[in-house]
């Protein structure tokens, strides 16, 4: 736990240093899009969101105007992570759920920093751990200990259930952290409801593992969420091609839906350094919320 705190912590001095540095903003800035209250309306101008268009007034017949909005002082973080079985996948301290861990604890670390409140939604096929928001150093120091001391019951994943919870939850409107591997079906209705309600943000993770089969010939596969092995010929045609075809899929296919929905989208290997990604992510955000 000391261990984790301490890495945590350089990560966020690290982020936040950059932010400071390259964006020349404050770190709030970054959680665009959250706890907006309307405030006034103004004159259409090219490049404005026509979903801010405000029909009502508009209708007067003086021309096209927006609702304008301006953020409360408080806002919320909510953290929602997978942690079923097959993000256990990668090297030790270093699976796709370490990273996923990792990365809640130092954005919450830092949003408690600029008085957000910050909440965690863990889950499987079931939910298996829930932290009601809150602020304080106090609330990141509970959440890091629930990451870190939770055992999940359940091996298996079911988006669906954990995104109907999250929009049955979540009442405020609040960044939305949704750290997952996407690996299952049918939920994209539920996210597209969830980009609509709340400023949503996907972190998808994945591990070389699941792609780079070498050539082994028959050998067993153990399911993590099946918990049965499976006997496959890794050098059989184009099985490890089709096998990296399929994750090339379905990260486009999420990259696309995050285009058309407005949501930050970005994927991470449990190799790599992910504090550049984060500030990559940050900066677009930054740069958004300025020239909205």
């Amino acid at each position: 736990m000391k261990a984790l705190l301490k890495k945590l912590r350089n990560y966020e001095i690290r982020i936040r240093k950059a932010i400071n540095s390259q964006m020349q903003g404050d770190f709030r800035s970054v959680f665009k899009g959250t706890g907006l209250e309307f405030d006034d309306v103004r004159p259409y101008q090219y490049g404005d969101d026509i979903r801010t268009i405000d029909w009502n007034v508009s209708a007067k017949g003086h021309g096209t105007f927006v609702k304008t909005f301006r953020e409360e002082k408080e806002q919320t973080v909510f953290f929602i992570l997978d942690v079923s079985s097959s993000q256990e996948i990668g090297s030790e301290g270093k699976t796709k759920v370490d990273i996923g861990r990792e990365i809640c604890g130092v954005l919450a670390l830092s949003a408690v920093k600029e008085s957000s409140h910050v909440g965690l939604i863990c889950f499987s096929d079931q939910r298996e751990l829930y932290i009601k928001p809150s602020k304080g150093t106090a609330q990141a120091y509970q959440l890091i200990h629930g990451l870190v001391n939770l055992h999940p019951r359940s091996p298996k994943t079911n988006l669906t259930r954990a995104l109907l919870f999250a929009l049955n939850t979540i009442k405020r409107r609040s960044v939305v952290i949704l750290i997952s591997d996407f690996i299952d079906e049918g939920y994209m209705h539920n996210l597209k409801a969830l980009a609509k309600k709340h400023d949503l943000v996907m972190i998808h993770l994945s591990d070389k593992r699941e792609t780079r089969l070498p050539k082994l010939g028959i050998v067993p596969v153990l399911d993590k969420e099946s918990r049965k092995t499976l006997w496959v010929n890794t050098s059989f045609g184009d099985f490890r091609q089709k096998i990296a075809e399929r994750l090339s899929d379905r990260v486009e296919a999420l990259a696309s839906f995050s285009r058309k929905h407005q949501i930050n989208f970005i994927t991470i290997d449990t190799d790599e350094d992910y504090v550049p990604k984060l500030l990559k992510l940050f900066k677009v955000r930054n740069r958004t919320v300025k020239t909205s």
